[in-house]
């Protein structure tokens, strides 16, 4: 396959979700998370909303649409590109995380409507468990439709995918236009960038049979239990792109089966193939190119991170471990939801600014891509002694089951260590 092929169509893709249930992981916790794949210096700040109270009759402006808001919402925390309202991933109060994903079916878009980050968002804060996070986001779906550009440099709409999970469930929801299925995910599951609900859906949206059969996309005739993705998927866009990241995000789930922690997620969304760092010396043409850490400009590069651990938070309070920039390159950062966000890492614009955690990490990016091989293993050498050292300081002062006050102050402590060090590598690499 010539590469030519993926630049004549201009796409932009990527985004992986990964969950691992209580039987696959080792404390039996539901762990969750998700890399957002978007264009290289798209910043994106973390956005912490309390729980709120809405008038009769309210309104909600979204992205680019206006629709009735909820008279309750959560308390919710998420990564959302600068320029939008929604969200790529985020964790809400009640332990429901919620990811997305580009993926291309035969439905063509037209108008404006939802985006797929608007989706993220209103899934949270409506949502007090996976199931009814589905039935929000599905719901809107169907009254709103998709559409507008998910991107703020090019027009380009684009139906969803999402992850969403609480601490006892995990679903697939696949999306193509107003159509829909879902699946259960049984003890791991892990999503890409293509549609991969096949027979095994649980629930379909009204009409998504009929509308395909209408399409030619299905036989009225056939005796086989109805194939979402085999009559929805646009065949046209090259496999390469996410068949092989979305088997290597299995094969990563499956090897640490019964035994997940965060750590295991934490190297999951780092992976190159297993190399420390992304190889060059690859096209297109090779899935390999296509890592779960991404670096593939201008088809998409890993901006934010998530993995939350998701305990009923009547038991102990939630975390949302956050890495701003690629995670190969940086450190996860312990933020509980109940406690307040640095300011620092919700600050960040279009233009690169000295009070935004995210474009310091940028900057310190910039520096390792001059060279790959000696700078990443430099910085990745200092991240790593950094989150050794804080997963023995959390053990050793148990600090989930400290006071929030002070759970706020040690995360403050963790985030302004962490920058004055990316601060530092920066200047020494400019040095070099």
């Amino acid at each position: 396959m010539r590469s030519a092929q993926l630049s004549e169509r201009q796409i932009r893709v990527a985004c992986d979700s990964l969950v691992a249930l209580a039987p696959a992981t080792a404390d039996g916790r539901v762990l969750f998370a998700k890399n957002s794949d978007r264009p290289a210096a798209e910043c994106q700040p973390l956005v912490q909303a309390v729980r709120g109270s809405h008038p009769a009759g309210a309104r909600l402006r979204c992205t680019y649409i206006e629709i009735p808001q909820a008279t309750e919402t959560a308390r919710v925390l998420g990564s959302r590109p600068f320029w939008c309202w929604g969200f790529e991933h985020g964790l809400n109060e009640h332990g429901v995380a919620i990811g997305n994903h580009t993926v291309f079916t035969k439905d063509a878009l037209s108008g404006v409507g939802l985006i797929g980050m608007d989706l993220v968002r209103l899934g949270l804060e409506r949502g007090r468990s996976a199931e009814q996070a589905i039935a929000v986001i599905t719901t809107l779906v169907e009254q709103y439709g998709q559409g507008g550009s998910g991107y703020h440099d090019k027009d380009w709409a684009y139906h969803n995918s999402f992850l969403v999970a609480d601490p006892s469930n995990a679903f697939v929801l696949e999306t193509s236009d107003r159509h829909w299925a879902v699946r259960r995910v049984h003890e791991i599951g892990s999503v890409s960038n293509h549609l991969t609900i096949g027979d095994d859906w649980d629930t379909l949206a009204d009409g998504t049979i009929e509308h395909a059969i209408g399409a030619g996309w299905w036989s009225e005739a056939s005796d086989a239990r109805f194939d979402f993705a085999a009559a929805y998927r646009d065949t046209g866009m090259p496999e390469v792109v996410s068949s092989g990241r979305h088997q290597r995000t299995c094969t990563l789930l499956e090897r640490h089966k019964g035994q997940a922690t965060v750590a295991s997620l934490r190297s999951a969304l780092r992976d190159h193939y297993g190399s420390r760092t992304p190889r060059r010396d690859l096209t297109p043409a090779d899935a390999r190119y296509f890592t779960v850490c991404m670096h593939a400009e201008p088809v998409g590069t890993t901006t934010a991170s998530l993995i939350a651990r998701l305990a009923p938070p009547d038991e102990e309070p939630l975390l949302y471990w956050a890495s701003l920039g690629s995670p190969c390159l940086g450190m996860f950062l312990p933020l509980f939801l109940d406690g307040e966000v640095p300011a620092i890492l919700s600050r960040g614009g279009e233009y690169d600014s000295d009070d935004s955690a995210w474009w310091l990490c940028k900057r310190l990016l910039t520096q390792v891509e001059r060279d790959w091989e000696r700078r990443a293993l430099r910085v990745r050498d200092v991240v790593d002694r950094l989150e050794a050292d804080l997963a023995a300081h959390m053990d050793a002062t148990r600090i989930t089951t400290q006071p929030a006050a002070a759970r706020a102050a040690f995360t403050q402590t963790v985030v302004d260590e962490y920058l004055a060090r990316v601060r530092q590598l920066t200047a020494e690499l400019q040095g070099a």
